[in-house]
């Protein structure tokens, strides 16, 4: 089958296009004939091997473990494992599996969900893993309740576009911080109030937030906590700024240190990936409350463009590509 390889970390140098076997599959895993593949940010983390902390975490010392990129997927199943009971071939399905820049990919029956009736391939595959993060952020860590008024910094990105959308599903009142061009563009996407972060700080004025969503900040702790309420709560989800060990995930590992000494709750998210919130997010996609947002589609052999493309921070929603 044609994969994007890589070998070793670097730039975009380091993700080639290559014949490779099709990957064998587990008892408990599929094999699906990929139509489209999801970036996110994390993708590109793995590909420059950057934060080190990445590395240490069990992810590949000196080159990824896994040789081919890629979590979010989307195709038709081809085959199944022996202990598979919930698909059979034929089936179409998203969710998020090893290595989904090829033509073929080997993705665990846990999770995977069967594709919403009213996506296409393409859509589908930009849901996985930003809408479920997102989703994971606001209910299973930010504990969002109707009625909250709820921050959410890089609100125009792949889990922001979400967060928005989900946060207003869930009752709450939102604003959204994000660049001058795509102020429109968040409240299209449902916002309450936006917020240009190139011309104001969303820390300043009279407002306070019950929660806030840090997606892609580089805010210290202090200002994070001066936009809250007394009481309130503040999710790290990540940051793309700070040193090549730890990254943006420094502020991530200081919240919980800090929380157990102040009245609000500072906390970080560590994902998971799992079948049950794609089932959650198909049921909100099918009636038509959560919409997913693609920026640009590449086809395979451009993944470097595409990365390229994600790397500038000029994506509105989602980057993907399609087969």
């Amino acid at each position: 089958m044609r994969a994007i390889v890589q070998d070793s970390y670097g730039s975009t140098d380091v993700l080639r296009l290559a014949r490779i076997a099709r990957p064998e599959i587990a008892a408990d895993e599929v094999l699906v004939h990929v139509r489209a593949a999801g970036l996110d940010r994390g993708t590109w983390h793995m590909m420059a091997g950057q934060p080190y902390l990445l590395r240490v975490l069990g992810f590949g010392f000196r080159a990824p473990k896994n040789r081919v990129p890629g979590l979010d997927v989307a195709g038709t199943v081809v085959a199944v494992g022996s202990a598979v009971t919930r698909f059979s071939t034929g089936d179409e399905v998203f969710g998020i599996s090893r290595g989904s820049f090829a033509e073929y990919a080997a993705v665990r029956e846990d999770k995977l969900a069967r594709k919403p009736w009213n996506l296409t391939f393409a859509q589908a595959a930009a849901v996985p893993i930003s809408a479920g993060t997102a989703l994971q952020a606001l209910t299973d860590v930010g504990q969002v309740e109707p009625g909250q008024r709820v921050l959410v910094i890089g609100a125009s990105g792949g889990v922001g576009s979400y967060a928005v959308q989900l946060a207003k599903a869930f009752g709450a009142e939102v604003t959204g911080v994000c660049s001058t061009a795509k102020l429109d563009w968040v409240r299209n996407l449902g916002a309450d109030h936006v917020v240009d972060y190139t011309r104001q700080d969303f820390a300043d004025g009279p407002t306070r937030y019950d929660l806030i969503l840090d997606l892609a900040g580089n805010a210290s702790l202090s200002r994070l906590r001066s936009a809250l309420t007394p009481a309130g709560t503040l999710v790290i989800v990540g940051g793309e700024e700070g040193g090549r060990w730890t990254g943006g995930f420094g502020r991530s590992l200081r919240a919980p240190l800090v929380s157990p000494f102040v009245r609000q709750r500072m906390t970080m998210l560590a994902s998971k990936e799992r079948a049950s919130d794609q089932e959650r997010l198909t049921t909100l996609i099918e009636a038509g409350t959560l919409i997913p947002s693609i920026d640009r589609t590449y086809p395979l052999e451009c993944v470097p463009e595409a990365m390229r493309h994600l790397e500038a921070g000029d994506v509105r929603g989602k980057v993907v590509l399609t087969l």
